[in-house]
């Protein structure tokens, strides 16, 4: 009975798609006179029906439903030339030694416009006419192998591809160079991150042989890149992908808080203990290396070591995240090792923070200010909070040094954030803020051991980052559960 695929597979026409809560449990064929439910079969990853304590009905990923996915697909061929085909290959496992593998995670936007999350697979969408939802969707992966199932875990196979993934057609990824040519031969212009060069190494791991396929083809159609069209989808987030990273805020954030209760030894377990309040609060693990930064290796922006003894006297500049729905949070925060801040220490902490504060505020759809100009009005606020802290910017030997705010604070105040960490790479900082843009706060200043500096300040590195969505009226920070006012922080211990 292919009771949910007659369904689901009609999802991506707009506003005729039963939700799949509405649909029949859904069974499977077995060959024989017989039938077996979803939920006592294996797949890939989690579906609703074998991990309803992870997804809902109607869900594909949590938090994001198969319609939302088809709608993304449906809005990316719109945006495709007429007869343009997108073809998105999936990352591919890395191994660390031998047969020792380093965790899986799929390539960002095939996992975007899928919610596919297994290798050796590859997505084709196809614009088949002017109208919204005038699309095919064919998924190429691996189909079900019992015998090396039994090494590596289950995957979903071809069956799943069109049932669960909603695929028009599935294919065997070992068979692309029979059962891709007839896609591409009539298309108009192939859109695709796959270097297409048979000179040079492919600069995307991918799991197809495209570039001699189209070798092939009687007529090689006009080629382009896919990430700067998915880009402009990616980078405003929906309603669904803003809880799931709200959700992962609300988790890490009490994490931090939690964190700052307790004396710690080291850098070491302070990190261990972060990312297993992660994992214990319900994300799916760490959205990056976290950076536990003791004393002045808080001035290496991006320290992950994690292996030195914190000391009294010193602040622990944190750097963290966790990851839900594969939609990640970025925090950074400061306290003092033994509880209570010096009066150098508040004095610059305090800085920083007013700073924050007030570019966080920038955040507004309708101010027109895009994410270099917040970061030009971040430099010149903490240039201004740092002239009050005794710092000199002017004339004479100062000025002669080089350009100290660069020194001082040498990068950006924030990036975007969502699927990946530094999200939609390629996308420009100079776009004016819009409602949906997600992005981090982070003004930093990082003070050397240095005789340009007042001396009770040198050695001294103090960054403080929120992640914030952009709305029409007030930004929505997704973070403020990790407590930052100096107050707040000293009365946890």
């Amino acid at each position: 009975m292919r009771l949910l695929r007659v369904a689901l597979r009609q999802i991506h026409k707009p506003l005729q798609a039963p939700t799949r809560s509405l649909l029949p449990r859904r069974t499977w064929n077995r060959g024989y006179a017989t039938s077996i439910s979803a939920a006592e079969l294996e797949f890939g990853q989690p579906v609703y029906e074998t991990h309803p304590h992870i997804l809902k009905p109607g869900e594909v990923t949590p938090g994001i439903t198969a319609q939302e996915y088809a709608d993304r697909r449906a809005k990316l061929a719109f945006s495709l030339a007429d007869g343009g085909v997108a073809i998105l290959p999936s990352a591919e496992v890395k191994y660390r030694s031998g047969a020792v593998f380093y965790p899986f995670r799929q390539e960002s936007n095939l996992l975007y416009l899928t919610g596919f999350s297994e290798p050796q697979s590859l997505a084709v969408i196809r614009k088949t006419g002017p109208s919204l939802g005038d699309y095919t969707f064919h998924l190429f992966c691996r189909p079900k192998d019992p015998v090396a199932e039994q090494w590596s875990g289950p995957w979903s196979g071809l069956r799943a591809a069109e049932d669960v993934f909603n695929a028009d057609e599935a294919g065997d990824i070992h068979a692309l160079p029979t059962l891709l040519p007839p896609l591409l031969r009539s298309a108009s212009r192939i859109y695709t991150d796959i270097s297409l060069n048979l000179t040079t190494t492919t600069t995307t791991p991918t799991p197809t042989p495209l570039p001699s396929i189209l070798h092939q083809l009687p007529t090689t159609p006009s080629t382009a890149p896919l990430s700067p069209l998915v880009n402009q989808h990616r980078a405003l987030k929906s309603p669904a992908e803003i809880a799931l990273m709200r959700q992962a805020g609300r988790v890490s954030g009490r994490a931090f808080t939690s964190a700052m209760r307790r004396p710690w030894p080291c850098e070491r377990e302070l990190h261990a203990y972060l990312a297993h309040a992660f994992t214990g609060g319900g994300l799916s693990g760490e959205a990056y290396v976290a950076v536990v930064a003791g004393g002045s290796r808080g001035r290496m922006i991006h320290y992950t070591h994690n292996t030195a003894r914190l000391r009294e006297g010193e602040t622990v500049l944190v750097d963290a995240g966790g990851e839900c729905g594969g939609y990640v949070t970025d925090i950074t925060r400061v306290w003092p090792v033994g509880g209570r801040f010096s009066a150098p220490q508040r004095d610059l902490y305090a800085a920083v923070l007013r700073v924050q504060r007030a570019s966080v505020g920038l955040c507004k759809a309708g101010s027109g200010l895009s994410l270099d100009e917040v970061h030009r009005e971040t430099e010149a606020a903490l240039q201004g909070e740092l002239v009050k802290l005794g710092f000199e910017f002017g004339g004479g030997v100062m000025a002669r040094r080089g350009d100290l705010m660069g020194t001082l604070f040498p990068h950006h105040v924030g990036h975007y954030v969502g699927l990946d960490v530094h999200d939609v790479p390629g996308y420009p900082r100079s776009v004016p803020l819009k409602a949906g843009h997600c992005v981090t706060i982070e003004p930093g200043v990082y003070v050397p051991d240095d005789e340009r500096f007042p001396e009770h300040f040198r050695g001294l590195a103090v960054r403080i980052e929120d992640s914030v969505c952009v709305d029409e009226e007030d930004p929505l920070v997704l973070t403020p559960e990790a407590v930052k006012e100096v107050e707040d922080i000293e009365a946890l211990r």
